[in-house]
């Protein structure tokens, strides 16, 4: 029988572990900020603020906007918490993720569970007594389908996971629209399909590089089930989904010629780099010599050239 010392302790998954040294009050801190993922809260306002001066056809109303951003961080931020507290057995196991705040023991799982909780309650009560009722709505709905439908059930059962999961990504554009028109429309729409037709080859050419890590924990992301080739043809199609889906904001919203243009340009450099990768697939080449990580870099600066020039159409058109 392994008898503990005292610099040991049992982790919440019956393991040994160092245990966790006292922390100060700002370390704590900065422990429950990292739990909500602060650069992904980034990516995502980076399409709710954009969508906001669409909807107002210019600068939005400044207390709408600040409110909607205030609490939509809340709520992104509520979503990624529990999707730790959720994802803490394979967090620890996987190399691109057991630095996290639970895996170190930085945070205990009750203080994430409550902590993702009370940020949620947060957002949704500030929304509707802020914003409107649509968009806290539609805010908790994001919430309730990332850490119900993907974290808890599609993640580890489908290859599909992130495909349908991703509908959680897609929602801040909604949500910004509502929060300056109090409706919906075709417009945030187009955004929404841009945004979900962009996440699967964002999200499986960052799979291809971290493979073993999802393999692992059986996690069944496309690049642990399927070949490279397979791979690769997928994230072709969402690319050229994705590059196609954002040209409609063009007659759809009425945009200047700024917009289309620029759109254009990007899609360009995108689909250039996915049959890059078939390329070098088709020259022998395999695993990170495929470059993966070069498509996954770009699509960021993608998706936030795009959003920004839809800001700045607004402001011209």
């Amino acid at each position: 029988m392994t008898v503990l010392t005292n610099k040991q302790t049992m982790t919440p998954f019956g393991s040994a572990a160092s245990a966790a040294a006292p922390r100060s009050v700002g370390g704590l801190l900065k422990a429950y900020v990292a739990l909500t993922k602060p650069r992904i809260i980034e990516l995502l306002l980076i399409t709710t603020l954009p969508t906001m001066f669409l909807a107002a056809r210019g600068l939005p109303d400044a207390w709408a906007a600040i409110a909607t951003m205030l609490f939509g961080t809340l709520s992104a931020g509520s979503a990624n918490v529990l999707n730790c507290y959720i994802d803490r057995d394979i967090d620890q196991t996987m190399r691109r993720t057991r630095r996290r705040p639970l895996p170190k023991h930085e945070v205990s799982p009750r203080g994430a569970l409550v902590f993702g909780v009370i940020l949620g309650t947060l957002s949704t009560i500030g929304l509707a007594l802020s914003v409107n009722v649509l968009a806290a709505a539609l805010s908790l709905a994001a919430i309730l389908f990332y850490v119900f439908v993907y974290s808890m059930v599609l993640k580890r059962r489908t290859a599909q996971n992130i495909v349908w999961g991703g509908i959680a990504g897609c929602m801040p554009v909604l949500i910004g629209w509502a929060g300056i028109t109090g409706g919906v429309s075709w417009a945030p729409v187009v955004l929404f399909g841009v945004v979900f037709f962009w996440t699967p080859p964002h999200t499986w050419t960052l799979a291809m590089r971290y493979r073993e890590d999802y393999a692992s924990v059986e996690v069944p992301m496309l690049p642990v089930v399927a070949t490279e080739r397979r791979v690769l043809h997928q994230v072709l199609a969402y690319t050229w989904a994705t590059v196609l889906c954002s040209l409609l904001l063009w007659p759809v919203a009425g945009t200047s010629l700024l917009y289309p243009v620029v759109a254009a340009v990007l899609g360009a450099v995108c689909l250039a780099e996915v049959y890059g990768m078939l390329a070098r697939l088709n020259a022998g080449k395999t695993g990170i010599d495929l470059r993966p990580m070069r498509f996954f870099h770009w699509s960021n600066v993608y998706l936030a050239i795009l959003f920004l020039t839809v800001a700045v159409d607004s402001l011209i058109a």
